[in-house]
């Protein structure tokens, strides 16, 4: 029984999340976990293989860096399983790197860190090509306001506000240790990473950087809402589709 840490990318549009879900009605909406689970399968002589991933994108998110562990009963070398794998998966899913883990790796539990990025067009039309990698909105925001709102973010705080509906978070206390907001072209490109992310924390993040942007909050107003501790208090999430989850750090050296 090998233990196995590997580095996945994907294109989300097409996929309903990263998470099977469970008892849902045919046809299963198709998702991240449910397809490498196939794939693997296949290598495991149809037994189940279950993978844990280190973070749950939600529909529409996309990968650069995702992070899964597993269990296979099968002696395979690192490279045999990367290529069984990358031929067996669809195009919109590839493996980027594969490694033995020990056996008490776990893809989530041991993460240290993730690093996230959002690129939002801005300006009335928005290029086709651009549609499933970023999102867009009409306005054109302000930018000196738009960073001031992304420091606003870092540190140590109750993002309880920003929580959404069906999350499982023991607390909604996160530590924001990067938060930054770039302008190229009139795209906003916003990074942040964290010890760890609610459901659809990003998005509403970015959310608030809109919100200010466009001059519909002041950056006191957002302080306010942050510290209400209400969902109702925080501006709508932005769309998934400019989501992507760039890195997971660990406490050991990077595979």
């Amino acid at each position: 029984m090998g233990r196995w840490r590997i580095t996945l990318a994907y294109d989300g549009t097409d996929f309903a999340g990263w998470q099977v879900q469970r008892g849902a009605r045919p046809p299963s909406p198709r998702t991240v976990q449910g397809t490498l689970e196939a794939a693997l399968g296949r290598l495991a002589d149809g037994a189940r293989v279950s993978v844990v991933a280190a973070g749950r994108t939600d529909t529409g998110v996309h990968a650069l860096g995702q992070v899964a562990s597993f269990t296979l009963a099968r002696e395979m070398t690192a490279h045999d399983l990367q290529r069984a794998l990358n031929a067996l998966l669809p195009a919109d899913v590839r493996v980027l790197e594969v490694g033995p883990a020990p056996p008490d790796f776990h893809a989530r539990t041991s993460a240290q860190s993730k690093l996230y990025r959002y690129e939002l067009d801005s300006g009335p039309v928005q290029l086709p090509t651009r549609r499933r990698l970023a999102g867009h909105v009409p306005w054109v925001l302000d930018q000196p306001a738009v960073r001031a709102a992304a420091e606003l973010y870092r540190g140590r705080h109750d993002f309880a506000s920003l929580a959404s509906a069906g999350g499982s978070a023991r607390t909604t206390v996160r530590t924001v240790l990067r938060s930054e907001a770039l302008f190229a072209n009139g795209t906003l490109i916003y990074e942040v990473e964290a010890d760890g992310f609610l459901r659809r924390m990003v998005r509403s993040l970015v959310g608030g950087l809109i919100a200010v942007g466009r001059g519909t909050l002041a950056i006191d107003d957002l302080r306010r809402a942050l510290l209400a501790r209400d969902r109702r208090a925080w501006p709508p999430p932005a769309d998934a589709r400019g989501l992507t989850l760039v890195r997971v750090a660990y406490p050991s050296s990077p595979m």
